[in-house]
């Protein structure tokens, strides 16, 4: 055993609490905007050298779970202490009213987070071999926490480690066979294996698991070189797309005075050309909660919409809407919304965002009455905050194939943006990072829907208020952008889907079959060990 890992495998209290912390905040660094895979490496090898470590923690088993929950809670609050700081730009956008919570969402939402990772270390030591396979329970234990970290609680898979290998266009084409927990997998067993490099007791012990690593690795490469065309996509027929990203600082948004300059910002934005060489486009696409008012509820401005398109073609924009109120109440029910609306100014269809942020679009009804007493309420200015759209379904847009629509961070969730009937043929996204300023959250948001695309073999069209703008073919390539912090309207063309990748058919059933089959080896190796 090298001096190196001995080191890290004796360290005891605050020591290996605070070497875990430093670990976890590495692996930031494997996420976007930076993607540098080695921080993956970095990160997880002493993870495991920590976990190794804990198997001596008191005489009983009870004592090393106890001692791996807590190395993983400290290495999970690094990681999400790291990449997720940026949170708290939003807390400054109202600095009168929320400054003082900041550091609530910048240590207070990662130290919950990091009962996540946890579990997924607790869960690995239960399983812990002596041998390389311990590799294997340390990617099943996080794998299974970061499926958790997806779904409880509304769900927040917000850089799962898959994305370390989610970025690079080869290594992201897997994300069509096994999605984004697939990649999970994948990069936790890739990213811990040299672990045993200086731990090994035989050269087959210390060179198997990084040479089957990097095999992995390798394979996913050539996979993504075959599967990626040389050839750019088709496109779909007499489909124009103008982006209009106009860049405004949240707190001009916010304003109700400022409705008149945005919509003048707008219109002027939307009647740039944007690169098509003169040709009119027939969809003009804005982002999230474009308005500081109701837009239906608005006959001028939607007057104005209707002088600024041409005949035939279609706005579509994110807007809140309001249904009328029923009796016996003040105002009726809001929603974020995506709007269609046509050449005459008529709202021709909508989809209400079915996915709401806590705290930001709404407060948990079992918390509400107690944050109201205290003189607190929701980033958003919205009565009682928005409500849920009742379901998923492919929104109609005339002109334009049948469209799954998602609003802002719907579109980091794998598996659940397609919804109910007939498969769509692009993923629609309409969001607002204003937020966050320019800082790796944009960026972070904007790689998770490309992924999408690539897991299920549709384009991505993309309107963001600060950026990231872009249209996405289905294997993941930008094919246009307009960069974060930058005012413009982008012209494009719209790619044409692939047919349903492995993933959208059976992406639940190859995980389950990845984890069902490294659990059994685990097991069975166990007992032979406890045997021996």
């Amino acid at each position: 055993m090298s001096p190196l890992a001995k080191r890290a495998i004796l360290l005891r209290g605050w020591r290996r609490w605070l070497a875990a912390f430093a670990a976890g905040a590495v692996g930031a660094l494997a996420m976007p905007p930076f993607g540098f895979l080695p921080a993956l490496v970095l990160s997880l090898v002493p993870a495991i050298w920590l976990l190794d470590g804990t198997a001596i923690e008191g005489a009983s088993r009870w004592g090393a779970l106890r001692a791996a929950a807590l190395v993983g809670w400290f290495w999970g609050f690094g990681y999400f202490v790291a990449g997720l700081w940026w949170l708290g730009a939003a807390f400054l956008v109202e600095a009168d009213l929320f400054a003082w919570a900041m550091p609530f969402g910048v240590l207070g939402l990662p130290a919950l987070l990091a009962f996540f990772p946890a579990f997924g270390f607790a869960l690995a030591r239960l399983l812990w071999l002596r041998d390389d396979r311990r590799i294997l329970a340390f990617a099943f234990g996080m794998t299974i926490a970061e499926w958790l970290r997806g779904h409880l609680f509304t769900g927040f898979p917000w850089n799962s480690p898959g994305m370390a290998l989610g970025q690079s266009l080869w290594l992201m084409q897997s994300a069509s066979l096994v999605g984004l927990y697939g990649l999970t997998f994948a990069s936790l067993c890739i990213g811990a294996a040299p672990a045993v490099l200086l731990t090994g007791r035989t050269a087959r012990g210390r060179w198997l698991a990084p040479g089957l690593a990097a095999l992995v690795l390798l394979a996913m490469a050539l996979f993504g070189l075959w599967r990626v065309p040389a050839e750019a996509s088709a496109t779909v027929p007499d489909v124009r797309l103008r982006i209009m990203q106009p860049n405004l600082p949240q707190d001009a948004k916010f304003n109700p005075r400022n409705r008149e300059p945005i919509m003048r910002h707008y219109l002027t934005l939307s009647a740039s050309r944007g690169g098509s060489g003169g040709a009119a486009p027939t969809h003009i696409l804005w982002p999230e909660s474009a308005f500081p008012f109701l837009l239906h509820r608005d006959p001028a401005s939607l007057a104005q919409i209707a002088a600024l398109l041409e005949p035939g073609s279609v706005l579509i924009t994110g807007a809140a809407r309001m249904d009328e109120p029923l009796p016996g109440e003040a105002a009726g029910k809001f929603y974020n919304a995506i709007q269609v609306i046509d050449d005459r100014g008529t709202i021709l269809s909508s989809y209400d965002k079915v996915h709401l942020v806590p705290f930001g679009e709404y407060v948990p009804r079992f918390l509400d009455a107690l944050i109201r007493a205290v003189g607190l309420r929701q980033f958003v200015h919205i009565p009682g905050g928005f409500e849920p759209g009742e379901r998923r379904a492919a929104l109609a847009v005339p002109g334009l194939p049948p469209a799954a629509a998602t609003i802002c961070y719907e579109a980091i969730f794998p598996g659940g943006i397609l919804g109910d009937g007939p498969r769509p043929s692009l993923i629609l996204n309409v969001t607002n990072d204003a937020w966050f300023g320019r800082t790796p959250g944009p960026h972070q948001h904007f790689a998770q829907a490309r992924l999408r695309a690539v897991e299920e073999g549709l384009p991505l069209v993309r309107a963001a208020n600060t950026g990231i703008s872009a249209v996405v073919d289905p294997f993941g390539r930008i094919t246009g952008q307009i960069p974060l912090g930058v005012e413009g309207a982008m012209d494009a063309s719209l790619p044409v889907a692939q047919p349903a990748t492995l993933y959208s058919h059976s992406g639940r059933f190859s995980l389950t079959a990845t984890l069902v089959i490294c659990l059994m080896i685990l097991v069975v190796r166990r007992g032979r060990q406890s045997r021996f």
